[in-house]
């Protein structure tokens, strides 16, 4: 098998001040933050085509955060209210996990496409292939269930999940039906399961066995999966050990999970973070199935310091040792901006990042 897509991103770009100042101000003139929204988003296509991508996203552009796709187009959710986490992010005290989403209060409901708009612009304006990103189902109960409010409406976490995962079906369907070409879930929550800390946190405040919520964890995403499957249709998961304004939440290799994701996961594709030592070794490349591609985050997207090509190029020559090169590509370890705020880069450097995965990518697989 030879892998599509051998220079990848995972999605998100920094946005421009004048985008996050529209934003902020949008409840006064949403046409106008529409404007720059389309704008910005062509030009950000055009600076992909001109990197060499054959792949393109509208950066998130239109998004609060990596999620928000889901939360604007689905009722039910308090934003002015959260669950209360905090984690050492290598720092030497704790620091609060930002809340990107609210909790939920009553019975979802989807009431407009989730990438509704998204969609309608980019078929118009993409120079090329489309990847639509989504978050996934998983991602919701761990920090939209609060005791005491959403367990009058939901039971428990895994009620909350399946009216998660039966919006997402529908959604991705759609996706699939209308000729997008790849579809990208962002998976944060499986890091959970490779950090003890994060371990202890479900068995003590969800109050669920962490080997069974994965286990459920991979059930709920791969009937997401289903819905797109599709031919000509790449089906993606992107492991994400955290990121916000630089900061990462978890740590820990692929060891304690790679065994039961990677050979249960139905996707073609995975993008993994191994940008830094949090990140393990590639030994666990070594039980993902042959038919499928692993695109290596070797690039950090928190860092405004570039990479060495020699040494990016090692680097996937030991991945290699493990799972076949044939079957690898290469991207940014995450997004530039999971929430619109963005990380601790300045736009060009984030071009320069981008330029050097293409150009890697061209050097090793050309």
């Amino acid at each position: 098998m030879s892998a599509p897509y051998r220079a990848d991103h995972v999605g998100s770009f920094l946005r421009p001040p004048e985008l996050l100042e529209a934003r902020r101000s949008d409840a006064q003139d949403p046409d106008h933050l529409h404007a720059i929204e389309d704008r910005d988003i062509e030009r950000v296509l055009a600076k992909q085509k001109e990197l060499g991508f054959e792949i393109f996203t509208d950066g998130e552009f239109r998004r609060r955060n990596f999620m928000s796709d889901f939360t604007d187009a689905v009722e039910g959710f308090d934003l002015g209210d959260a669950v209360a986490r905090s984690w050492k992010a290598g720092q030497e005290k704790e620091a609060p996990v930002s809340s990107v989403t609210g909790i939920v209060t009553k019975k979802l409901r989807a009431v407009e496409p989730l990438t509704g708009r998204e969609l309608s612009f980019l078929r118009k304006h993409s120079p090329g292939n489309i990847k639509m990103t989504l978050p996934s189902a998983t991602q919701f109960p761990a920090i939209a269930f609060k005791r005491g409010i959403t367990d009058k409406v939901y039971k428990d976490h895994s009620e909350l999940l399946w009216d998660i995962v039966a919006i997402m079906k529908t959604e991705l369907a759609r996706l699939s039906a209308e000729g997008v070409k790849y579809i990208q879930i962002d998976a944060p929550r499986y890091s959970y399961f490779m950090d003890a800390k994060w371990r202890d946190w479900i068995r003590t405040e969800m109050n669920i066995a962490p080997d069974a919520l994965l286990d459920e964890s991979i059930r709920a995403d791969n009937a997401c999966f289903a819905a797109a499957k599709r031919p000509g249709v790449t089906l993606a998961m992107h492991l994400c050990r955290g990121n916000n304004r630089s900061h990462w939440y978890a740590e820990g290799g692929y060891d304690a999970i790679a065994e039961k994701l990677f050979a249960t996961m139905a996707v073609d594709r995975f993008l993994l973070e191994y940008d830094d030592d949090r990140s393990g070794t590639f030994e666990p490349l070594r039980l993902v199935p042959r038919d499928k591609t692993v695109v290596l985050g070797l690039i950090s997207s928190k860092k405004p310091q570039l990479e060495n090509a020699d040494d990016i190029t090692r680097r996937i020559e030991e991945a290699a040792r493990f799972f076949p090169l044939e079957n690898l590509a290469l991207s940014p370890q995450c997004g530039f901006a999971s929430t619109m705020e963005g990380n601790l880069l300045t736009e060009e450097e984030q071009w320069a990042k981008l330029r050097l995965v293409a150009d890697v990518a061209r050097r090793v697989w050309s």
